[in-house]
């Protein structure tokens, strides 16, 4: 009997796809009692400020402060904290720090510009954001990954200034977190976290300027008030629970394939771990290579619910119908663990990260190969893209129309602008008509 009893699933079945849908259902409903406390929470801040800000922050990370200033790491303990790591992890640091830079320097956007046949001069110029908000979990959660991720592509984009908040329960500070921040060029970092910190970024305080944006993951509070501030601010995107989706052709060991399957559902007893494969002896092997290497895990409570709750092997009749699921589930991370994998990924559609062969574990992703490893989840795949440089860029177009543009262009404006009743745009064009035109 297996250790761990998770679903197994064939397509060959005739309640296959009422079975998918049902293991693929996540319930992402507003809970109105978070909802309810988050939009308290911004009131006090936008109304009181640092006041609300200190009151809030004293009573859940029972940290205590005179001011907000107070709060705030100097750029001299970011720095001391990158120096006093271990060597092995100041270099992991490091390197990890110049991949994810020298990839995401490759998406940066140019301003560009086209004369048309009239002499008009039509075009786009790209500029930074004036500010960001960085959120980065606190607590027994701290990833300085995700502070390089967030961070880098920031930076790279031209950013003025990007404020790091994160919580401190009790005073406690990870210094690996706070090295990643120096080493990402993070401008300011105030140890305030929750609903509290996300509403100074998007409302501003007396001590904390307002950014254009915030990004960064959070807990369900962080993720509801990111919800309730934007359009006042831009954010990243509300994400769930993350997911992994394998495809293999059954020539890969086993064990890679279970502990690749372990590495997202050790996340989040929510997390979805699911592998495609039209060979049934093969997911009898990772059956047995979840069941022996599940003990070695220290997270194994949080692996095992993850995988009975929400996971599944699924025999497929080949990898072209294992293909054709998987862009049907658009999965945050997909990895193609076989012969020929860019054959295979030509037929993907939907995905977040497409990770290429055998040696692509979906976990190099996510600490050092370069790419994001903020991804869209909840198969919002389907129409939205990895954070990037192009997240803290934005798009202002220029038109600048010449003399006889303003003939030509006039005449078609005007037409159209009656059209719609809309008389002062109609006379605004043809007062520029030369007289042998003009109506």
């Amino acid at each position: 009997m297996a250790l761990v009893n998770i679903a197994r699933l064939t397509t060959h079945a005739p309640d296959f796809q009422s079975r998918l849908a049902a293991l693929l259902r996540f319930d992402a409903a507003q809970d109105q009692a978070i909802a309810d406390t988050v939009k308290a929470i911004i009131r006090e801040i936008r109304t009181r400020g640092d006041m609300a800000l200190l009151e809030i922050t004293a009573r859940f990370d029972q940290l205590n402060a005179t001011s907000v200033a107070a709060l705030e790491i100097s750029p001299q303990a970011l720095r001391q904290a990158f120096e006093d790591l271990p060597d092995a992890q100041r270099a992991a640091l490091t390197e990890a720090a110049a991949r994810i830079k020298a990839f995401h320097e490759l998406q940066r956007q140019s301003s560009w510009s086209h004369t048309d046949s009239l002499g008009n001069r039509l075009g786009q110029r790209i500029s930074a954001l004036d500010r960001a908000g960085l959120y980065v979990p606190g607590g027994k959660a701290a990833y300085p990954s995700s502070v390089l991720m967030n961070a880098i592509p920031a930076k790279v984009a031209g950013v003025g200034e990007l404020i790091m908040v994160v919580p401190t329960p009790q005073g406690a500070r990870n210094p690996l977190v706070l090295a990643a921040a120096w080493i990402a060029g993070v401008d300011r970092v105030f140890t305030i976290g929750g609903a509290q910190a996300v509403a100074a970024l998007a409302y501003g305080t007396s001590t904390i300027p307002a950014v254009d944006k915030i990004v960064g993951p959070g807990n369900a509070y962080v993720a509801e008030a990111k919800r309730q501030v934007f359009g006042q601010v831009g954010i990243d995107m509300i994400a769930g629970p993350s997911e992994i989706l394998v495809i293999c052709d059954g020539k890969t060991d086993p064990d890679w394939i279970a502990m690749d399957l372990f590495s997202q559902a050790e996340h989040d007893e929510l997390a979805q771990s699911i592998l495609l494969a039209p060979d049934a002896g093969f997911l009898d092997a990772v059956q047995s290579s979840i069941d022996r290497l599940i003990v070695e895990m220290p997270r194994q409570a949080v692996i095992r619910k993850s995988m009975e709750g929400r996971g599944a092997l699924i025999q497929v009749q080949d990898l072209e119908e294992a293909c054709t699921i998987a862009s049907s589930i658009a999965a945050e991370h997909l990895e193609i663990s076989t012969d020929q994998p860019e054959h295979w990924a030509e037929k993907i559609r939907h995905a977040g990260a497409i990770f290429l062969g055998r040696y692509a574990s979906e976990s190099l992703g996510d600490y050092c190969a370069g790419p994001n490893h903020v991804l869209p989840t909840m198969r919002t795949a389907r129409f939205s893209s990895p954070l990037g440089v192009y997240d803290f860029q934005k798009r202002t177009s220029m038109v600048e129309i010449s003399a006889e543009g303003a003939q030509q262009l006039g005449m078609i404006a005007a037409t159209l602008a009656v059209g719609e009743q809309l008389l002062a745009h109609a006379r605004a064009a043809e007062l520029r008509l030369t007289d042998s035109l003009r109506k």
